[in-house]
């Protein structure tokens, strides 16, 4: 008779449990989520809508071919210039940038370069390469090592040779691996407060106006991808251009840092990044 009762409490607690809801695939960018910041505003997004979000953290090209394959609902990124090509190509639409912060060349304090305390990041490149100092490049096709690679064209250098490693990793791993070789890497730089092992890491050069770092949220064109979960996708596009989705992005700090700057309504000016912009 306990058993009985037992069994039919359970079954009258699950009828009454509301129904889980719809659940999306986002595929960002390894920043956002080694910093912190989509642990800090996801479950503020499922509070309000009740739409569960899984998270695919991956450097920009690979989440971006995520999304290409239709294994994703939408894509939070930062990578213009690969962003423009997915669009192009017939995969995203309504493209919309949410928040900035932006990269710093990290080094070891032993500054083997001299370029610390520089304000030109393709400058400290050039110093970087004439020194044969080592330099670590993520070499995985995410928006960092995109942007590595621009600064290393506009050096007019094709960095090679034993200073120069690629390691096909992300974030966290390269800085890892720039703190074990006493090596320069470029970072975001969210997840280099975020990151513990720096002890014999530092900040070398920031402020450069081309070390802006955006991040844009970018829907699936349900024409090209049917499969597509595209209205609770559009709700958190929505919701992270909203006043609410700002609010929560940029009242995440680390160690009283903020990390990520709200821009659905003002993109930065130069002067911010020059500044730090408060990061």
């Amino acid at each position: 008779m306990r058993r009985a009762c037992t069994a039919w409490l359970l079954l009258a607690l699950a009828a009454a449990a509301p129904a889980p809801g719809p659940a999306i695939v986002l595929a960002s960018t390894t920043s956002v989520e080694n910093s912190g910041l989509l642990a800090h505003i996801l479950p503020l997004f499922t509070a309000a809508t009740g739409i569960r979000v899984h998270v695919l953290a991956q450097g920009t090209g690979q989440a971006l071919a995520t999304a290409a394959r239709g294994d994703a609902d939408l894509v939070l990124v930062h990578d213009p210039e690969a962003e423009a090509r997915f669009i192009a190509e017939g995969h995203g639409i309504d493209r919309r940038e949410i928040a900035w912060n932006d990269f710093i060349l990290v080094g070891p304090l032993a500054d083997p370069a001299h370029v610390a305390g520089g304000h030109d990041a393709v400058a400290a490149l050039r110093r970087i390469a004439e020194t044969s100092a080592p330099f670590v490049s993520r070499g995985d096709a995410s928006g960092t090592d995109a942007l590595e690679k621009r600064l290393w064209r506009v050096a007019g250098i094709t960095p090679s040779g034993g200073w120069y490693r690629e390691i096909g990793g992300g974030m966290g791993q390269a800085l890892n691996a720039a703190e074990a070789m006493g090596a320069y890497t470029l970072s975001d730089r969210g997840t280099w407060l975020a990151f513990g092992n720096k002890a014999g890491l530092g900040a070398s050069v920031e402020g450069d106006p081309r070390l802006l770092n955006r991040y844009d949220v970018i829907r699936l064109d349900p024409r090209r991808h049917p499969a597509v979960q595209s209205g609770p996708a559009g709700r958190l596009a929505d919701w992270l251009a909203s006043p609410e989705g700002q609010a929560a992005i940029g009242d995440y700090r680390l160690g009283g840092t903020q990390l990520f700057h709200p821009d659905a309504d003002a993109p930065p000016a130069d002067s911010q990044i020059r500044s730090g912009g408060g990061c």
